[in-house]
């Protein structure tokens, strides 16, 4: 069974499938709901990366506290205003700011941010920038932000706990964090990693299923990449070891899978074909993403002497091109599958 009803178990049935007709019936399936539900428009989101300064110490991610060998920068207001001008001017829709979890970004600095881009430019603001309080949130979405995105990255407790240490006892974990932001009135995006050591098909196929029941908005999935600079990229800490038919691989298929049924249970969700489809796969990830249900993607706005120090993982995709020539280059490969960049901002229909 292929559609929103399919259940935890059909879901997983659908993550472990390797008979290539099949799969061609998923690709096929996920790629007709995406055209119903949210056209042949693939939204560009322009990306600026504020900060890679963060308090957290999440085990999988090279912008933890403890990383050391990680050079740290924020970008001024100016900066940001330049990436939003530049944004608009190339005629995208939306201005995606994300940082690590950084509180030199104070709440009001932040609000300054998206109202300047607000009286310049009819930008959508989308904001990453990790679990923050409740006033900051609201603050921020007074002041006019549209969209937040905050993956949770895994459902299962006991796995999360190992990758993402809490900062105090009896915090929220993100998956309430998500639906405080949904209460407050923003468009929440959610997402998961695929291939944490230790995340079964179960696990994964529950994730997916919890797509469905928060009514997200945005769902980023992408492949882990390990980074060597952290205790889960060198292996300092331990996690479930599991069979190897049980272990879910961050490589291969999978991934397309998870965007495919995605697109599947949340037909109108907007879906990113993700930077770390396109870092695992150079030549095709992106293409793919999208023609298995993506309707997005999150071209990096950045100014370039910083791109290499947001190393969440190494190697990412994208990190030497220029806005003007990744427009240029998207144009070119979206015309090449039957696609169009998408006008305005591209909210959720």
């Amino acid at each position: 069974m292929l559609g929103p009803e399919m259940t935890v178990a059909g879901i997983e049935a659908w993550l472990r499938e390797d008979d290539a007709e099949r799969l061609e019936e998923l690709w096929r399936a996920a790629d007709r709901t995406r055209r119903l539900h949210v056209g042949d428009e693939v939204h560009l989101r322009g990306l600026v990366e504020l900060s890679n300064h963060c308090v957290r110490s999440c085990t999988y991610c090279g912008l933890r506290a403890e990383n050391a060998h990680l050079p740290r920068y924020r970008l001024s207001m100016e900066e940001v205003l330049t990436a939003a001008r530049q944004a608009h001017a190339l005629g995208w829709g939306t201005l995606v700011m994300q940082a690590g979890e950084d509180y030199a970004l104070t709440r009001d600095f932040v609000a300054e941010i998206i109202r300047a881009i607000k009286r310049e430019t009819p930008l959508a603001v989308t904001l990453s920038l990790g679990e923050r309080p409740r006033d900051d949130l609201a603050a921020w979405r007074e002041a006019g932000a549209d969209r937040y995105l905050l993956r949770f990255e895994t459902s299962d407790a006991d796995l999360y706990a190992r990758i993402h240490p809490t900062l105090s006892p009896g915090e929220p974990d993100r998956i309430e964090r998500l639906r405080r932001l949904q209460k407050l009135g923003y468009e929440a995006g959610g997402g998961v990693m695929i291939g944490i050591p230790g995340q079964s098909y179960t696990i994964l196929a529950r994730d997916i299923d919890l797509f469905r029941a928060m009514d997200l908005d945005m769902i980023g999935v992408g492949p882990y990449i390990a980074n060597p600079d952290t205790p889960l990229g060198c292996g300092e800490i331990e996690t479930p070891v599991l069979a190897a038919e049980d272990q879910v691989p961050a490589v291969g298929l999978v991934p397309y899978k998870v965007v495919a049924l995605t697109r599947l249970v949340r037909p109108d969700a907007n879906l990113p074909a993700t930077t770390a489809l396109a870092t695992m796969d150079r030549e095709h990830g992106r293409l793919l993403g999208l023609q298995r249900g993506g309707n997005v993607i999150m071209p990096n706005l950045t100014p370039p002497r910083y791109r290499e120090m947001y190393q969440i993982y190494p190697g990412k995709a994208g990190y030497h091109e220029s806005a003007e020539a990744t427009a240029a280059m998207l144009r070119e490969q979206l015309a090449s599958i039957g696609r169009r960049v998408g006008v305005g901002p591209g909210g959720r229909r």
